[in-house]
């Protein structure tokens, strides 16, 4: 596999920056994911740190080869953070349980499979145009599907951030997948949390990785976004990757220059002691994950809010991502 890939994140207006993001990569196999903690329940950016990790240990656990069945991987990935989530909150007897949405991508076989629980957003874009998107789990898109409201109404609509599907919540989650998807060079794949999609229109998602390379394109999407919306600006999070097929070609990321067993991540820490996958989090890796957030926010404020890791990190190197609201 040959591709480049670039992410980045805002705080915007709120205070803490609840996103994460991240990206792990095998000779074999990418996978992509953003969530966004909902800021209307306690310790959102703790469920979406949980759900990052869940899908990046989910990942190590299929071994170095290829993913037998993307669409299965993606679907048990999700519910694993999901359970993962609602077990942190009975461990440390929380009133309710911390909520994310989440999406995710996988690519292989010169392939994509996506799938999202809430309103965090993929796009699969080929030249100026949406080839796929997903579609949200939320109040404003069920009035739409109902004719209630037009789509143009739902970027200011009064009840946008009204969220029917995430994960942490009692009701088991509804896990939607797409794909599989045959990729042709050039194409774009994009995740993003809701401060990017609903600030900025998808014209303008589209036309914006047109003739520019994702470490370019990105940041500058996450940035017109902080701007359009001033101090209302919600954190801002995309993570974007463009193939560039199967074929030997010069880009940033070639999954080939990787050694036969090796892994490359910016998701963080990934397995335990003995080397192999967890199969659930226990309470010292729970403690653990609270320790490195804290550890991230600290950071984060120091260097204001803002993260840009390169197109091609360090094997096994850790990129918490960051912290804020719905």
């Amino acid at each position: 596999m040959r591709f480049s890939i670039f992410q980045d994140s805002l705080l915007g207006g709120r205070s803490v920056n609840q996103d994460r993001m991240g990206y792990s990569y095998t000779r074999d196999s990418l996978l992509m994911v953003v969530a966004d903690g909902m800021g209307g329940h306690m310790q959102g950016e703790v469920a979406a740190q949980l759900a990052l990790r869940a899908l990046g240990l989910h990942f190590q656990s299929q071994g170095r080869g290829p993913i037998a069945e993307p669409a299965s991987f993606l679907d048990a990935a999700f519910r694993r953070a999901h359970r993962d989530i609602l077990r942190y909150c009975a461990d440390n007897r929380l009133p309710e349980s911390p909520r994310t949405t989440l999406v995710a991508a996988i690519v292989q076989d010169g392939r994509a499979w996506w799938a999202h629980s809430g309103d965090s957003r993929f796009y699969l874009l080929r030249g100026n145009r949406t080839l796929f998107r997903t579609v949200d789990h939320s109040k404003v898109q069920a009035l739409i599907n109902l004719g209630l409201i037009d789509e143009s109404e739902q970027h200011r609509h009064p009840e946008r951030n009204k969220v029917l599907n995430c994960l942490g919540s009692p009701i088991e989650p509804t896990v939607e997948i797409g794909g599989p998807e045959p990729l042709s060079p050039g194409d774009v794949l994009l995740l993003c949390s809701d401060g990017v999609w609903s600030a900025l229109g998808e014209i303008e998602l589209c036309t914006a990785f047109a003739r520019t390379p994702v470490d370019v394109a990105v940041p500058r999407l996450v940035q017109m976004a902080i701007e359009r919306e001033g101090s209302a600006a919600d954190n801002t999070t995309a993570l974007a990757m463009q193939w560039e097929g199967l074929d030997p070609v010069e880009v940033k990321v070639s999954s080939r220059d990787l050694p036969d067993g090796a892994m490359t991540t910016t998701i963080g820490p990934d397995a335990n002691e003995a080397g192999e996958p967890s199969a659930d989090l226990s309470e010292d890796e729970i403690e653990q994950t609270i320790r490195e957030i804290k550890a991230a926010i600290e950071r984060s404020d120091a260097l204001g809010m803002r993260a840009s890791p390169s197109a091609e990190p360090p094997l096994l190197a850790t990129e918490l991502g960051k912290e804020g609201a719905k």
